[in-house]
């Protein structure tokens, strides 16, 4: 639970009462269309006294002083009671709400705000304009107090309302200040991409207007939502420009609220230096504690983030620990604060497990969470104290007091159920599951992990749209479940796991495959899941997944038949055997090394079913790959003889659930584009010439090559007519990050996630149009061990059912060769995809010439094999 701020601090703190009071105190933040409301035109204008109660009221707002801001304003509501001034009594009571607001006093900040509501809904004797613009600013402070009570339904509800009346009153500027607080309830319910819409609206209609506390407000909602859906760079270059307008109107606190804003997207992209540079301007900036200890805290976790802390580093830690211990106790009681207080305990849990201390101690700990809870209870905030309690369920998780643990992840697991708090709960289901496990209750554990998914399974668009290091990391808190699930599945005395087991494990890996797609994407691209897919009678499915202790197995043959069975092998040898593998099969000189490590794997996957294969007759192997193994081309295990390639027919797939096998009636027509020449500082490809040229041969083809290609040309040949072939000979990398996913243009390149938007005509006019993409001179990210994912990533993305892609780039006649070869046999109705494949890098094998696996190896099929 990463500190950051899930709401806005509403522009400032004292924005609200501003709009209340400024067509009669003059505070200018209205249209111009109200600066006429004066003590000569309207009858408002009774009480000086009264009057100067309420602008003393607003100035304590302002210092943050809001005890005495609430003993203001109670003072003018006696007076304006005295004086039978009810519009303006209901105007002193909406600001008393969000005194105690502040205060954390929600039952008084419930009734003066059901007090200030009563009264305008009886007064019907004022100027209608003046009294439905009253009401709908109070009704905005209705929903803020109902979105800080984690009522963000409510919220939104009331605030249409109060956009509804602004709207008939022809109130521009108020409209998008309730379309901010609007975007702000968006982002809590999880409608990321809706608040980003609402938000983009907003911020258009205010870049032609002056410079003001909304427009900045607008432009810093606009650029958290854009950091959280991913598009770290743009969000960046929005936060800066609210940074810069702040700046001018000198509101210090705003520009604090941004450069923590900013501190968090330099961290998610990786740019540690640039984030403590931020966090520490925050400090020195911040007039408010709370955004002062969000910054100290996110820099605490950025220390924690190596993987040995060095001296200085644990000496840094613990300053800026003993800093934050002493401002807690300081802060105003919200939500945000106890936040920080179990993001702090968290981090000192961390730290003690990363570094073996003995300091702080674990009661010390404990302490720190039980009073969250008891803060949490206070406010009757149920989603914060359902997470105090399940992170203290961790402490004794972690001092092994197993029955305490158990008793307080079920009472935090109780409270996000009755909250429908899916984003916490399925956490509290994953701990519940880990403590049954380590009680021996492995039919416990099952059902709490199961629960645990399926709770992941229904968060889906919301929990990817989630930023991962601001708000969790998928690696550390969602991938684990599905694992650890998968792993329970698979034990089994004797290793005999029923089929109904084997079957829930192999769902549970295509379910992690899915979420890791939808986690590279930022979003929920794949949300046409195919529920009860055919079966290829022809094709055998293998599992294989990586577990700490061992390599496991699970194989589908023909007629639902399983078959299971693992290797006891670390991890890390396993990690170490394939990273070996993937370095060695592109080099030249490396027959020997890739030989002995690749019969190595195949003894691993292939060898134990090697009888079960044989009898069956099955001519396909489809593989759903997992960590590493998806840099090694499966064709060229070996089994100290041949090659799988001179075996089976090989094919790959993320997931059954996502593309269904099935033959294609289509005649094959290709846009092949391509670069030979050098462009956006890649080398020249003199061989892609020759190949499209053999393209050309082989099949009607659309040719782009070099200046011509680019991804307007290429956007337009695609939309203009129908081709189900787009084959693309240029550099390219594929990473597990679609940031640093792209193919090369010319002088241009096309980054995944614009994919969708290159063949976005096509999709919509002639679903599943492109039946086959080529990538051929493409490779992996080095280094990356989910490198490949990036396959999966533009095969999707770009609408593809079958993707032939490259795990490295030769820039080899070869690949002509091979492509030649490949276009040749496609010719054939009778072929599958898979099979295709298989002949055109037997045809190089079987040449003296290409017969090492660096020349036909690269070649992977991923999607429709048939």
């Amino acid at each position: 639970m990463t500190i950051k701020k899930s709401r806005l601090r509403k522009i400032k703190r004292f924005l609200s009462v501003l709009l209340l009071l400024a067509m009669f105190l003059g505070a200018g933040l209205l249209p111009p269309t109200f600066a006429h409301v004066t003590a000569e035109n309207s009858s408002l204008q009774k009480s000086s006294y009264a009057q100067s109660l309420l602008e003393q009221g607003s100035k304590f707002y302002e210092a943050e002083r809001f005890a005495e801001a609430a003993t203001s304003w109670q003072h003018g509501i006696s007076a304006f009671k005295a004086n039978g001034d009810e519009l303006r009594l209901a105007i002193a009571l909406g600001n008393l709400s969000l005194a105690y607001q502040q205060l954390g006093r929600w039952s008084d900040a419930e009734t003066a705000i059901a007090q200030s509501l009563n009264l305008l809904q009886t007064a019907q004797d004022t100027d209608t304009k003046e009294r439905s613009q009253i009401l709908a600013q109070v009704l905005d402070i209705k929903g803020r107090l109902q979105l800080a009570q984690s009522k963000a339904e409510d919220a939104l509800d009331t605030w249409q309302v109060s956009l509804d009346i602004y709207t008939k009153i022809g109130d521009k500027r108020a409209a998008i200040q309730n379309q901010i607080n609007q975007a702000q309830a968006l982002q809590t319910l999880g409608f990321y991409r809706q608040a980003e819409k609402t938000l983009r609206e907003s911020t258009q209609i205010l870049q032609s207007q002056p410079n003001s506390p909304v427009k900045v407000a607008a432009l810093h909602s606009l650029g958290n939502v854009v950091q959280v859906t991913g598009d770290l760079e743009t969000s960046r270059q929005i936060l800066q420009q609210s940074l810069e307008i702040a700046s001018s109107l000198q509101d210090q606190e705003a520009i604090a609220d941004i450069l923590l804003s900013l501190g968090n997207t330099a961290r998610v992209q990786q740019d540690t230096q640039t984030a403590i540079k931020f966090y520490q301007q925050t400090i020195k900036t911040a007039t408010s504690p709370t955004t002062r200890i969000q910054a100290q805290a996110n820099q605490l976790r950025l220390l924690l983030k190596t993987d040995q802390m060095k001296t200085d580093q644990m000496s840094a830690f613990q300053t800026l620990s003993s800093q934050i211990k002493t401002q807690l106790k300081d802060l105003p009681l919200s939500r945000t604060a106890i936040s920080a207080r179990i993001n702090f305990a968290q981090s000192l849990m961390q730290f003690r497990k990363k570094t073996a201390a003995d300091t702080p101690s674990w009661l010390d700990i404990a302490q720190l969470l039980a009073t969250a809870i008891e803060q949490a209870k206070s406010l009757q905030d149920k989603r914060t104290q359902s997470y105090a309690l399940g992170v203290l369920g961790q402490v004794y998780e972690q001092t092994q007091q197993w029955s305490d643990a158990q008793n307080l992840t079920q009472q935090a697991l109780l409270i996000a159920q009755d909250i429908d708090a899916k984003d916490i709960g399925y956490q509290w289901q994953w701990q519940l599951g880990r403590l049954l496990k380590t009680k021996g209750d492995t039919k416990g554990a099952v059902a709490a992990y199961t629960e645990a998914v399926n709770n992941l399974q229904a968060l889906r668009s919301d929990l990817v749209a989630v930023n991962s290091a601001v708000k969790f990391s998928f690696r550390e808190v969602v991938e684990p479940v599905y694992r650890e699930l998968v792993d329970l599945l698979l034990q089994s005395p004797g290793n005999q796991v029923s089929s109904e087991n084997l079957e829930k494990a192999s769902n549970t890996i295509e379910l992690l495959q899915i979420a890791e797609l939808e986690n590279f994407f930022r979003n929920n691209c794949l949300n046409a899941q195919i529920l009860n897919p055919k079966k290829d009678p022809k094709a055998a499915i293998i599992y294989p997944f990586i577990l700490p202790d061992r390599l496991e197995v699970i194989l589908q043959l023909p007629q639902q038949r399983w078959l299971h069975y693992s290797t006891a092998v670390v991890e890390k040898e396993v990690e170490s055997t394939l990273a070996q593998l993937q370095e060695n099969l592109p080099k030249p000189h490396t027959l020997r090394q890739v030989q002995s490590l690749s019969q190595k794997v195949y003894k691993w996957l292939i060898q134990p079913a090697e009888a079960a294969l044989a009898e069956s007759n099955t001519p396909t192997l489809v593989f759903v790959l997992d960590g590493w193994l998806r840099n090694i081309p499966m064709a060229a295990l070996y089994d100290g003889k041949q090659y799988l390639v001179e075996k089976f027919n090989i094919a790959l797939t993320p997931s059954l659930q996502l593309i269904e096998p099935k033959t294609s009636e289509k005649e094959f027509k290709a846009i092949a584009a391509g670069l030979s020449e050098a462009s956006s500082g890649f080398s020249a490809l003199p061989n892609v010439k020759l190949e499209l040229e053999q393209i050309r041969s082989q099949v009607p083809s659309s040719i782009l090559l070099n200046q011509e290609f680019t991804s307007k040309t290429l956007q337009n040949r695609i939309n203009s007519l129908s081709f189900p072939i787009v084959h693309l000979a240029t550099h390219g990398q594929f990473s597990s990050k679609a940031e640093e996913t792209f193919i090369v243009a010319w002088n241009e390149r096309i980054y995944v996630k614009k994919l969708n938007e290159l063949v976005r005509t096509l999709e919509q006019n002639r679903p599943e149009a492109i039946e086959l993409l080529i990538l051929s001179a493409c490779q992996t990210a080095a280094g990356d061990e989910q490198a490949a994912l990036g396959i999966a990533g533009v095969a999707f993305q770009a609408g593809a059912r079958s993707t032939i892609a490259s795990l490295w780039n030769l820039d080899d006649e070869s690949t002509a060769v091979l492509m030649s070869q490949f276009y040749q046999e496609l010719a054939n109705k009778n072929l599958t995809k898979a099979e295709v494949l298989r002949r055109a890098q037997l045809a190089l094998l079987q040449n003296p010439k290409y017969k090492r696996p660096r020349f036909w190896a690269p070649y992977v099929l991923l999607g429709n094999w048939l």
